[in-house]
């Protein structure tokens, strides 16, 4: 669902990726979000701050950085810890 939106996206000067993803993906996304900050017991002092500490685990569990926990074995992946 994000990746239909990441064509129009803008990235800050750190490399941060904003999306604006419109609703209903949005409502669709946030309510993802916070099952998934339910799940892994992600806390923040607000909504908006669980819901990014959610997706950063997300996105690091579906391989989108070389820590990736699905980088590990996984069959035609080059692993860079050897």
């Amino acid at each position: 669902m994000l990746r239909r939106h990441l064509e129009d996206r803008e990235e800050d000067a750190d490399g941060t990726v904003l999306l604006d993803v419109p609703y209903p993906d949005a409502a669709v996304v946030a309510a993802l979000l916070d099952v998934a900050a339910e799940c892994f017991g992600e806390r923040g002092s607000s909504v908006e701050e669980t819901r990014q500490a959610a997706l950063e685990t997300l996105l690091q569990l579906a391989g989108f950085d070389e820590e990736s926990q699905l980088n590990r074995g996984a069959p035609g992946r080059d692993d860079r810890r050897r």
